[in-house]
C-alpha cells in the first residue's frame, strides 16, 4: 500500500525511489509492527482481562505455574494483526508470495483462535478435538502445496537443496514437493504450539529464525547473491523479507509483554499461526533442512512429546519426567527463567549455524 504511494511520488521526486529497495522496507517493517503492537497491546490485554479470557492451567504440571491462571491468553491475535497490518503497508502486494504466506498464516491462526475461544469463552477444556484441527491444519497445508507445486516454474522451486553442499539438489517432483511441504507446514506449526509453555520460551526463537530467514528470502531473490552463494535463484521471493521483518518485529514487541512474568500468553491462536508462517516461509525459500537446524528446539520438543506417547504406551514407563521437554527440566529443578534462556542461546547457536549453510558450500 505505502510502496504503491511512494511508487507514485517517484514518478516526480525521485528520492522516493528509495522505498522500492526491499532491505529499507523489511526495516522499516520491524519498526512498523513493534510501534503496532506497543500501542494496540495494553488496550487488547486489558480487553482481554475484562472479558475474563483467561489460562487454564495443568494440575499435573509444574507447581510453580499454577499462579498463572487465569492469565490473558489468545494474545496472539496482537501479532497477528500487527503483521499483516505492516505486511500490507511495506510489502509489494503484486507479489503471489506475499499472499501465500499471508493466506497460509491467517488460515492456521483461524483454526487456533477457534481452539482458544472454546477453552476460554466457553470453558471446554478441550477446544477443537484433536482430529478437527488435524483435519483443517491438514486441508490448508494440502491447498498451499499444491498450488505452489502447481505454479512452479523452475525446477529449483520444488528440489530440495542440501546445506553445506553447492551442487546438491534432490528433485522431489510434483508428489514429493506436496508431501514435504505439508509435512514442514503442520510439523512447524505444532512444533511451535508445543513449545509454547513458558513465558517467551516461543516467541523469542520465532523472532531469531524469521529473522534468519529474511537473510535466506532475500539472497534467493536476488539474481547476484544467489549466483555468488552457490544458491538457487527463485525470482520474487526477496518480497518475503518484508513479511519476516513484520513478524519479527510484531514478535519482539509480544516478548515485551509475554516476559517472565508474562502479562498475555500468545494461545494457539498464535502459536499455530506463526508455526505456519515460519514453515511456509522455508518452503518457498527451499530451505526446509536448515529450518530442521535453526528451529532446533522446535524440534526437540515436539520428539520429546511423540517419545513420551510412544513409549507409555508401548512400554508402559515414561522417559521424561514430563513432557514437552521444557517441563522435564522445570521438574528437574531448573527454574523457569533458565529454561527459556537456555533454550534461547541454543536457538541463537543454531540460527547462526543455519546462515553459516549460506557461505560454507
Amino acid at each position: 500500500m505505502l510502496l504503491a504511494f511512494f511508487q507514485w511520488l517517484a514518478q516526480d521526486i525521485r528520492a522516493f525511489n528509495v522505498f522500492s529497495y526491499i532491505t529499507l522496507r523489511a526495516m522499516l517493517a520491524v519498526l512498523t509492527a513493534l510501534v503496532i503492537s506497543f500501542v494496540i497491546g495494553p488496550m487488547m490485554i486489558r480487553k482481554l482481562t475484562a472479558y475474563k479470557i483467561g489460562q487454564s492451567v495443568r494440575d499435573d504440571g509444574p507447581q510453580t505455574h499454577l499462579v498463572k491462571a487465569g492469565t490473558p491468553t489468545m494474545g496472539g491475535a496482537l501479532i497477528l494483526m500487527s503483521m499483516v497490518l505492516t505486511t500490507v503497508l511495506w510489502a509489494d502486494l503484486s507479489n503471489r508470495y506475499i499472499w501465500v504466506v499471508l493466506l497460509t498464516t491467517l488460515g492456521f491462526g483461524v483454526i487456533g483462535w477457534i481452539d482458544d475461544y472454546r477453552k476460554v469463552v466457553h470453558r471446554n477444556p478441550k477446544g477443537l478435538s484433536a482430529s478437527v484441527k488435524f483435519f483443517w491444519q491438514s486441508m490448508i497445508a494440502m491447498i498451499v502445496a499444491i498450488y505452489l507445486a502447481l505454479t512452479a516454474e523452475l525446477p529449483a522451486q520444488t528440489d530440495m537443496i542440501v546445506p553445506f553442499f553447492k551442487e546438491v539438489a534432490i528433485p522431489l517432483g510434483v508428489i514429493g514437493f506436496v508431501v514435504l511441504t505439508y509435512f514442514v507446514i503442520v510439523g512447524t506449526s505444532n512444533a511451535v504450539n508445543l513449545t509454547d509453555g513458558l513465558d517467551g520460551l516461543a516467541i523469542m526463537p520465532t523472532v531469531m529464525i524469521s529473522s534468519a530467514l529474511a537473510v535466506f528470502a532475500y539472497v534467493t531473490g536476488h539474481v547476484v547473491f544467489a549466483k555468488y552463494l552457490g544458491i538457487p535463484y527463485i525470482p520474487n521471493t526477496g518480497e518475503l523479507s518484508v513479511f519476516c521483518g513484520a513478524l519479527a518485529g510484531a514478535g519482539l514487541a509480544f516478548l515485551w509483554f509475554n516476559a517472565y512474568p508474562a502479562e498475555v500468553f500468545m494461545g494457539d491462536v498464535g502459536a499455530l499461526a506463526l508455526g505456519a508462517a515460519l514453515g511456509i516461509v522455508t518452503v518457498i525459500v527451499r530451505q526446509e533442512i536448515v529450518l530442521v537446524i535453526m528451529g532446533g528446539v522446535f524440534v526437540v520438543e515436539a520428539l520429546s512429546v511423540m517419545l513420551q506417547v510412544a513409549s507409555f504406551k508401548l512400554l508402559g514407563k515414561r522417559i521424561f519426567r514430563m513432557a514437552p521437554l521444557h517441563h522435564h527440566y522445570e521438574l528437574k529443578g531448573w527454574k523457569e527463567n533458565q529454561v527459556v534462556v537456555r533454550f534461547w542461546i541454543i536457538t541463537l547457536i543454531l540460527v547462526l549455524l543455519g546462515l553459516s549453510t549460506l557461505k560454507l558450500r
